[in-house]
């Protein structure tokens, strides 16, 4: 577990002046000492619909450990097989067969976890996350379009948002139920229903709540609370999970 950790956090952004040149200064607020200035309003666009924009990144990597971190135990209202399942990984003897440990995609919402930036991109019609992990994106559709009950079994789903006063609410669907919530193994299906509410606080801070709606491994919705914080200074970099990946062989498992 703490060697996959320690790969993640070398793979973190750098600054973006160690990849580029001439880059012009952005046009964020700034303090009187030039620095960004986090606590600012946050912005919005011109319809005064609030700017998500920027590069962000988890407060904490405990989420990424146990998404349930902040929960008591009984909070997390397991269907009895999935409860026998966590029960059988949490005590990381089966840390190879996380699909991420392989390449594989952490899947939602365990990717908005992960301790490596991701970079929203705001449209009218649509927003796009670009995650510097594994390099995985995501399509957030805005346009009123709604999830196929058919849709084909995806690992990151299929994800429509809508506004609620400052809010954008994200329903996330159609997984193929491989992916585990956390390191510790808490299992998801492809019931899954991911629903994550994103509100900018101000101009370098956002809270994300996350609702995982599982009705095949828990017996009702639960909710968790995560904090994530502006990179002002920040661009992704490219990360290749399968570029002589050595993490796993020395991982315990199958």
């Amino acid at each position: 577990m703490q060697l996959r950790m320690a790969v993640f956090l070398m793979m973190m952004s750098m600054p973006l002046w160690a990849q580029w040149t001439k880059v012009p200064p952005a046009p964020i607020p700034r303090t009187p000492d030039g620095k960004a200035n986090l606590s600012a309003p946050a912005p919005r666009l011109p319809d005064r619909t609030p700017d998500l924009s920027g590069v962000w990144e988890p407060n904490a990597n405990k989420y990424l450990r146990d998404i349930a971190v902040d929960l008591k135990p009984d909070q997390v209202p397991y269907q009895p097989w999935a409860k026998a399942v966590f029960e059988q990984r949490i005590d990381g003897s089966h840390s190879k067969e996380d699909p991420d440990a392989n390449c594989l995609p952490q899947g939602v919402p365990k990717i908005d976890a992960a301790p490596a930036p991701w970079k929203i991109v705001q449209t009218p019609r649509f927003i796009v996350i670009a995650y510097e992990a594994f390099n995985l994106w995501r399509q957030i559709f805005l346009d009123g379009r709604e999830v196929a009950p058919d849709t084909n079994p995806s690992w990151m789903g299929y994800s429509v948002g809508k506004w609620e006063g400052d809010t954008l609410v994200v329903d996330t669907k159609g997984f193929n139920g491989k992916a585990w919530l956390d390191q510790l193994g808490r299992p998801s299906t492809d019931a899954l229903h991911v629903i994550e509410r994103f509100r900018r606080r101000d101009f370098g801070h956002m809270d994300l709540q996350i609702t995982i709606d599982d009705s095949k491994a828990y017996t009702r919705p639960w909710t968790v609370t995560q904090d994530v914080h502006l990179l002002p200074d920040t661009e992704l970099l490219e990360f290749i999970c399968n570029e002589n990946n050595k993490d796993v062989e020395h991982l315990p498992g199958k």
